[in-house]
């Protein structure tokens, strides 16, 4: 949000001042109708570039994003090498932009992942790897972007305008955009097993209660740990920067099987933890983790299946019966929240941290 938003600089006193974080809520409350839009008025439009795309048959995938969306880009990252079977890569965008390098990146897919469409170095290497010989792809919030120019395919995640500065409905877009063009690579319709998120996310974001109740946990902590395997990892890594931006307090992601390399040993029994437990392979795969913080005596706050919450010392429990790919769309929603309620809590207003910006110009 710029120094010129009306939110910000009003004449008189300003009438919100009492509602700190109101527009990150309101964000937050519009995911199930940006859900259903996607679903209804973007799949169409998505599923024709993933064929014109497929049909140049890329065979590998490297993503380019930062921030939120870099977090978004793991998500898909997962998706193009378990659902695709083709290797994916985080592309390391100072090796063009900074230091000049031309890669050969024939028959790559390269997609750039951006709410805004509009930081310089995501543009030039989009440009950069459309002149290296890949197809290129923007997937932003904006059409009328940069990164959307500078693109040969672009996928609108439909989120609308987002004004506060920690990005909540932009995230969620990007994750059902991306996957249903991963569905739609496949030669696959991905909206019928994405059918339910919107309902799903109205009944997650109604359980305010819950987190207000989790949030207490959190108010003074010094710092906070989060973990996860597989689909879930990228959502520990969102939650920790919502966390950080909002609240202020260090908050370190780290995969499960990372946390058990050496990691563990700054976890004791004041130290809290959050797992996000996927209901699938990435949970079977971090229960060894789990065990371990419980004999480790952590303050364990878990996200995930009913069994997994029950075994911890507090959590919440999230909808069964998603697939495993589909759920780190609804793992994030009361991450989000909780972000806002500690930062709330703390007297801190999440609508506009201290030191950003909501487009970050880095080159």
């Amino acid at each position: 949000m710029s120094a010129t938003d009306p939110h910000r600089q009003t004449a008189g006193p300003d009438p919100h001042r009492a509602r700190p974080g109101r527009i990150m809520a309101g964000e937050m409350a519009e995911q199930p109708a940006v859900l259903h839009r996607i679903l209804t008025e973007g799949a169409p439009a998505i599923r024709r570039t993933a064929e014109a795309i497929a049909a140049r048959r890329p065979r590998f995938v490297l993503f380019a994003a930062r921030g939120t969306s870099d977090n978004a880009a793991l998500y898909a990252k997962y998706l193009v090498e378990v659902e695709l079977g083709r290797p994916a890569g985080l592309a390391s965008m100072s090796t063009t932009t900074a230091y000049g390098a031309e890669p050969d990146l024939t028959d790559c897919l390269f997609v750039a992942v951006s709410q805004s469409g509009g930081s310089p170095d995501l543009v030039a290497s989009a440009e950069a790897a459309r002149r290296a010989g890949a197809v290129t792809l923007a997937v932003t919030n904006n059409p009328a972007s940069p990164l959307a120019a500078a693109c040969e395919f672009h996928v609108d995640v439909l989120a609308g305008e987002e004004k506060a500065l920690p990005a909540t409905k932009t995230y969620t877009a990007e994750l059902l955009a991306l996957y249903l063009l991963v569905q739609g690579l496949r030669g696959r319709d991905g909206t019928a097993a994405a059918a339910a998120l919107p309902e799903l996310a109205a009944q997650v974001l109604d359980r305010r209660d819950e987190v207000r109740e989790l949030a207490g946990r959190y108010r003074f902590a010094q710092r906070l740990v989060l973990t996860s395997r597989g689909y879930g990892y990228p959502t520990a890594r969102e939650a920790a920067l919502k966390l950080m931006e909002t609240t202020y307090i260090p908050a370190t992601p780290f995969s499960g099987a990372d946390l058990l390399h050496g990691p563990l040993a700054m976890v004791d029994n004041v130290s809290p933890v959050i797992a996000i437990v996927p209901d699938g392979r990435g949970g079977r795969a971090l229960r060894p983790v789990l065990d371990r913080l419980r004999g480790r005596g952590a303050d364990l706050v878990v996200l995930g299946p009913r069994e997994q919450v029950e075994a911890a010392s507090a959590g919440f429990v999230l909808p069964p019966g998603v697939p495993e790919e589909l759920q780190p769309v609804l793992e994030i929603l009361p991450l989000q929240r909780l972000a806002y309620e500690v930062t709330v809590a703390r007297g801190q207003d999440p609508d506009a941290p201290r030191a950003l910006a909501k487009v970050t110009e880095t080159h």
